[in-house]
């Protein structure tokens, strides 16, 4: 062989090899990189064209892929929109949100537990089908708190969070606005994008998962986590603590002041009346003696500061101020100033008390299955923090109890039922009308549902805003569905 095709050979040679070494860093090493790319329409529209699997409340699919006749052969539906969008998201061509978002693997059968299935539709030319996922909802309980929302007065709005407190299971997840995914699940894109930008753009935010992706002032509600601080550190339920119509701040010219004046009943009173009638100069005198590190450190074991909910994209943590001074110590004592929270995180104190102290990491999703409907996993219920002792939490529970018997929760009484709650009046600014929250469990003495009510944006008079009058009756038929009356 002359030097010019042995030249020649080396360099076809060289080139085969550089070929079949692109060809194996395409398929193998940068293929996950490539099938991610958002301009990459042929992976996007090969996963649009499968059927994902349903999303299950009670065995009944709050979320599923039905035959659409056209190019994408599936189009996701969900047939119970406005109620369980907060839930489920939306699954779009363009994006998707919610369950859809974080359970994507599982509905589509690309998670790696389903290899097995895989396997078997490639060599039986099956189309590939996605699992199921099981949701811890109860369906009574959801409709209650969505349905207590829609009733409220005006433009209102606000967010339900229901708990078992012995396991951390999300029983309720409501918000209003909120929103029909299938209006973006649509094949008719152009009107996808349309609705879209609709709904992004509305001031009242229906996309926002008011639950767990806003944070708000939770006013005095917040007093539980006070009061767990003070019992926790020597204070009793009869404790006598300054009452009286103003409490004179240092550092300041100005008073803390009780809601219209009140002098809540004395100069002197204990703990737990404090607590019954909501009152502010007990509870902001409370945070100047405790000072803003044991208020810090408590709500942190109440899950403060922490991102602890895994089942759905976007959770944000609550917020305690760092280095207030003491009039803001004082203020925050009594939830305001720069305390903030959820109302996931304020059901998560009740359900905390209610759980003998102990604060279990929330989860929505129940069971993951196969096509086949096997198994392939359960979620255990995992302890997030032991935020108070059982003794302290049933110190706490008496005094809750004697909140919806005698003080400021009477609204929220459910006959033959022993309710242990907490009002909270949340001021913003003078030109919009406060927060009202309501937190709650029953039975007391067997607890099977915590719950939050956070509403806001009621248009009627200012002083009718209460937590007692508005968020309470729909709490009492949150608990009333759990329990089953």
């Amino acid at each position: 062989m002359n030097r010019p095709i042995r030249a020649l050979a080396v360099g076809c040679l060289v080139l085969f090899i550089a070929m079949l070494i692109n060809i194996n860093y395409l398929q193998f090493i940068h293929a996950d990189a490539l099938d991610a790319r958002a301009d990459n329409r042929r992976v996007r529209d090969a996963e649009y064209s499968e059927q994902r699997g349903p999303i299950l409340v009670a065995n009944k699919p709050i979320a599923l892929s039905v035959a659409s006749h056209d190019q994408y052969d599936f189009i996701r539906q969900y047939p119970q929109p406005t109620l369980y969008a907060p839930v489920t998201g939306y699954y779009s061509f363009y994006s998707s949100t919610g369950l859809e978002l974080t359970q994507n693997d599982v509905l589509t059968g690309s998670d790696s537990r389903f290899f097995v299935n895989r396997v078997v539709d490639l060599f039986g030319n099956n189309q590939p089908e996605g699992g199921s996922v099981s949701l811890t909802i109860n369906p009574a309980a959801q409709q209650a708190a969505f349905q207590g929302l829609i009733n409220l007065p005006g433009d209102g709005i606000g967010a339900v969070a229901a708990i078992e407190p012995s396991t951390g299971a999300i029983l309720a997840l409501a918000t209003l606005p909120s929103y029909d995914p299938n209006r973006l699940s649509s094949h008719d894109f152009s009107a996808v994008t349309e609705n879209y930008k609709a709904l992004n753009t509305d001031p009242a935010k229906p996309l926002q998962d008011r639950a767990i992706q806003e944070i708000f002032p939770p006013g005095s509600t917040f007093k539980l986590v006070t009061s767990a601080a003070a019992l926790s550190n020597g204070y009793t339920p009869e404790s006598t603590v300054p009452g009286g119509t103003s409490l004179d701040l240092p550092e300041t010219t100005v008073d803390l002041t009780n809601e219209n004046g009140s002098d809540c009943g004395g100069d002197r009173i204990s703990l737990t009346q404090a607590l019954e009638i909501s009152c502010n100069v007990s509870y902001g005198w409370l945070g100047l003696q405790l000072g803003d590190n044991v208020l810090r450190d408590q709500a942190e074991k109440f899950g403060w500061g922490e991102h602890y909910l895994d089942d759905l994209p976007g959770q944000v943590t609550s917020q305690f101020p760092d280095n207030p001074d003491q009039p803001q110590t004082a203020l925050s004592a009594i939830g305001q100033f720069d305390v903030a929270a959820t109302p996931l995180q304020m059901a998560m104190v009740g359900a905390g008390i209610a759980n003998h102290g102990t604060v279990m990491k929330p989860y929505l999703v129940d069971q993951v299955r196969s096509p086949d409907l096997e198994v392939l996993s359960t979620t255990e219920p995992h302890e997030l923090h032991q935020a108070v002792s059982p003794d302290v939490a049933n110190e706490l529970t008496q005094m809750m109890v004697e909140v919806v018997q005698n003080g400021t929760g009477t609204p929220a009484q459910i006959p033959g039922i022993t309710v242990a709650g907490k009002t909270g009046t949340a001021q913003t600014s003078p030109d919009r009308p406060p927060y009202a929250w309501f937190i709650a469990f029953a039975p007391a003495d067997d607890p099977k549902v915590a719950v939050a009510v956070l509403v806001a944006n009621v248009d009627i008079p200012r002083d009718e805003i209460t937590g007692g009058g508005l968020a309470g009756p729909i709490a009492d038929n949150v608990i009333k569905a759990v329990i089953g009356q």
